[in-house]
């Protein structure tokens, strides 16, 4: 099979589950008392929706530039796909449950490990994903990639998942910190340093 189909019906799911973030974020009921302090008390949900939206966005550039390595998938890629795009499916679910939960007394601890769980996973599925590619299935590339140049963007995807693991662990001391963690990881995978990891070309494996 090309790549098209598998590219198109990713981009949707990806698409989805960036609008569905924003359905998060409310506007305050008229007469509940005032705007402005209405509108600054939903700051749990602001901050998880730049945050995801952010790391949805990379893990679609990312995803772009893995799959253009290929000239064709076969089954094997098409089930890690489709197991990656059930791990970008769930974090609509986890960043609204961080959102509400950070403001609550009780629960916002087991919630922000939910959420910092589902970066994770969403990251070691790619990681797995793009080991399939390199290593598994290297005969579908379009072009020859040296063993070792794989192992070295295998590497730095895997060292990528640390922060996430930290963030699960530290959710139990304080949710803020893997609010912070996960936000830390969005902003530096966001900027161009981040690339510098594969040798300053072009990155598939800053989250994953």
């Amino acid at each position: 099979m090309s790549t098209n189909r598998l590219e198109a019906f990713s981009d949707g799911v990806f698409a989805i589950a960036i609008t569905l973030l924003v359905l998060d974020i409310h506007v305050p009921e008229p007469g509940s008392g005032s705007l402005g302090h209405e509108l600054l008390a939903q700051w749990p949900s602001y901050a998880a929706y730049v945050i995801s939206f952010i790391t949805i966005g990379i893990i679609w550039i990312n995803h772009h530039a893995a799959f253009s390595r290929l000239h064709e998938v076969d089954h094997s890629i098409l089930i890690w796909n489709l197991l990656l795009l059930m791990s970008v499916g769930i974090l609509p679910f986890t960043t609204s449950l961080m959102a509400d939960y950070l403001k609550e007394d009780s629960g916002e601890n087991l919630a922000a490990a939910i959420y910092g769980t589902s970066y994770l996973l969403m990251g070691l599925v790619f990681v797995l994903t793009n080991r399939q590619i390199l290593i598994k299935r290297p005969q579908l590339c379009r072009e020859r990639i040296e063993p070792e140049e794989a192992r070295n963007i295998l590497h730095f995807a895997a060292l990528g998942q640390i922060p996430y693991a930290l963030a699960v662990v530290l959710a139990f001391v304080s949710p803020y910190l893997t609010l912070g963690i996960c936000a830390a990881c969005a902003v530096y995978y966001a900027l161009p340093v981040a690339s510098r990891g594969l040798g300053g070309g072009q990155s598939d494996a800053s989250i994953a």
